[in-house]
């Protein structure tokens, strides 16, 4: 692993060590997270559970009070060599396994129910570096989209070719009409477009644009308001629209596209500074004839 993602990792680790995350909807596509595929392991057996949260020092899980798994861990000697086991998609499709080692911190009615417990696991050794790297551009990515917010990231040909977007043209809703329109810059927390109109017409209107990504292939739908329009010169039909999301509706999957583009930025802009940084390689040693 090179040495800027070895030090990406650690710095995940460090700052998000005790940060737990509920998995909702959003959190198990954006992590591509098999919610059918997560088992409790141990030398006894695997049982089947539900996965409710964790962080890198701990996961919770549900059980049934009325399954084997409760009827094991709730003995006054759980079982030894306990793990949890989630399965994610790769890109390509293919499953991928992770691995937790884990002991029963905690078992407890889950909301009251009493049908199912929720389970508190400490982990015995440090996740996964896969695992540290999935959850830690998610936590990231919700960090920058409030410190970064409105940090803009023009539309270019490299720019596109870096956020997996395919084309700069894309389809806008505006007053339930779908229009085409250029995208121009985008944002954690906004968009400008270039759309046919009138600025008087669009301003304050509410909007929905459709964004293709790919890596993985996805359109995602970004709600908003246009707070702000102005001619395009020499087209007096075409209208330039800044475009202010809806928060409470910006998708997980967004943010860490836009996210995964701010690393790569900084990677990039790392390496000269690093290059430069590095000492001099000492020069071969010169010998005159007669030391040979």
């Amino acid at each position: 692993m090179a040495m800027t993602n070895a030090t990406l990792l650690t710095k995940y680790y460090e700052t998000y060590k005790d940060t737990e995350i509920a998995f909702s909807k959003d959190i198990i596509k954006a992590v591509a997270l098999d919610p059918r595929q997560i088992y409790l392991k141990c030398a006894e057996g695997q049982w089947t559970c539900i996965i409710n949260s964790m962080s890198f020092s701990l996961a919770r899980i549900i059980i049934g009070t009325k399954g084997a798994a409760y009827e094991k861990l709730t003995k006054p000697n759980p079982p030894a060599g306990l793990s949890l086991r989630l399965c994610f998609y790769r890109q390509d499709g293919q499953q991928l396994s992770l691995f937790l080692s884990c002991k029963v911190r905690e078992i407890v009615p889950y909301m009251n129910s009493k049908d199912l417990a929720i389970v508190t696991l400490a982990y015995t050794q440090r996740p996964p570096e896969d695992l540290i790297e999935k959850m830690g551009r998610l936590l990231e990515a919700n960090d920058n989209a409030v410190k970064r917010k409105d940090d803009r990231i023009p539309i270019t040909p490299d720019s596109c070719r870096k956020l997996g977007i395919p084309k700069e043209e894309c389809m806008a809703v505006i007053q339930n009409v779908p229009r085409r329109c250029i995208l121009r810059d985008i944002s954690f927390g906004g968009a400008k477009i270039i759309v046919l109109g009138m600025a008087k017409y669009l301003m304050n209107q509410a909007v929905q644009i459709s964004l293709e990504f790919d890596d993985p292939h996805e359109v995602i739908q970004l709600k908003g308001t246009i707070i702000g329009t102005a001619e395009v010169q020499g087209r007096k039909d075409m209208v330039v629209a800044n475009i202010k999301y809806d928060e409470a509706t910006l998708s997980l999957s967004y943010k860490i596209h836009i996210n995964n583009y701010l690393i790569m930025a900084r990677k990039e802009d790392l390496n000269p500074q690093l290059q430069a940084a590095a000492p001099a390689q000492p020069a071969a040693p010169v010998f005159a004839t007669d030391e040979i």
